[in-house]
């Protein structure tokens, strides 16, 4: 990878370095159950920002670890949100036809594979965790196995979608729209950042809490974001359905704040994040300049 290149060109290299890992390590489409592999490969190798498996390989740079370390962890944290997105986008969640531009996994398909796809994604993702990695000693291994399940379950991820599906509907003060968030969108995103750190033999735990914090930071600012677009980008754009969330009464930063508060709020927790980085060197500027990207992304 690219010694401190242009975030642009460590977006592209990262994402065609996750891709050929995930590719190596999802099964074959000609192998049984061919239908299961074809579905599990069409959901995960669609395209996509990548940015969880960025922010691994980002944070491994500010960290001075090889990529060929972070592989298994980018792929972990991309297999988790590939999963999590086919199951979203089920009749019985979100119902959405569309991801990244082409037909969700149930419509493609149908709905009983996409479950099991979404299952499958998962279990892969742990299964990952537990081969033999360089430089991890079996401690580290287990706590990033723990750490990824934990952010994936109801204290996190699921928990946070949950709540999501509770509260359609509802009005939601700030504050509760915020814990929504942190676990839905945000402790995966968090768990990316970590999982690089825990492949780190003996970082500073002060470093470790300070690059938590930006995840946590950059987490809520993504979602702000998605908010953000859901209503001023088309459905062209986003790849997926554009507008969903209003036509859904589903709280959100605009909804509570509007536009141009949701706007500020995404900048202050910019520069939050920043902040939070200030005891790094040089080697941190990538996840500097993707702090940036998330709050101006747009799709």
């Amino acid at each position: 990878m690219h010694r401190m290149a242009p975030l642009a060109v460590f977006m592209q290299t990262g994402q065609k370095r996750v891709e050929r890992a995930l590719d190596q390590y999802l099964p074959a489409e000609t192998t049984l159950p061919q239908k299961l592999h074809q579905a599990m490969r069409y959901s995960t190798l669609n395209g996509g920002k990548r940015l969880r498996a960025i922010l691994v390989y980002a944070t491994g740079e500010a960290l001075s670890i090889e990529p060929e370390q972070l592989d298994i962890a980018a792929c972990a944290v991309e297999l988790i949100h590939a999963y999590s997105l086919v199951h979203d986008d089920l009749p019985a969640m979100d119902d959405d036809q569309l991801r990244r531009g082409k037909p969700t996994c149930h419509i493609a398909f149908d709905e009983a594979t996409a479950l099991l796809t979404g299952d499958a994604l998962q279990t892969l993702a742990f299964h990952l965790l537990c081969k033999p990695q360089t430089g991890l000693n079996a401690e580290h291994a287990l706590k990033m196995i723990e750490l990824l399940a934990h952010a994936s379950g109801s204290y996190g991820m699921a928990g946070g979608q949950a709540v999501d599906l509770e509260s359609t509907g509802k009005k939601l003060t700030l504050p509760e729209l915020e814990n929504m968030h942190i676990h839905k969108t945000g402790a995966l995103i968090r768990a990316s950042v970590k999982l690089a750190a825990l492949s780190h033999p003996d970082l500073d735990p002060a470093i470790e809490k300070r690059l938590d914090h930006y995840a946590k930071c950059i987490g809520l600012a993504f979602q702000i974001q998605d908010d953000i677009l859901d209503e001023e980008s088309n459905t062209d754009t986003l790849g997926k359905t554009g507008g969903k969330d209003r036509a859904n009464n589903k709280a959100t930063y605009p909804s509570l704040l509007g536009l141009k508060g949701a706007k500020e709020k995404a900048v202050a927790l910019h520069n939050e994040a920043i902040n939070s980085l200030e005891p790094l060197d040089d080697k941190a500027n990538l996840l500097r300049a993707l702090s940036d990207f998330v709050i101006h992304r747009h799709h």
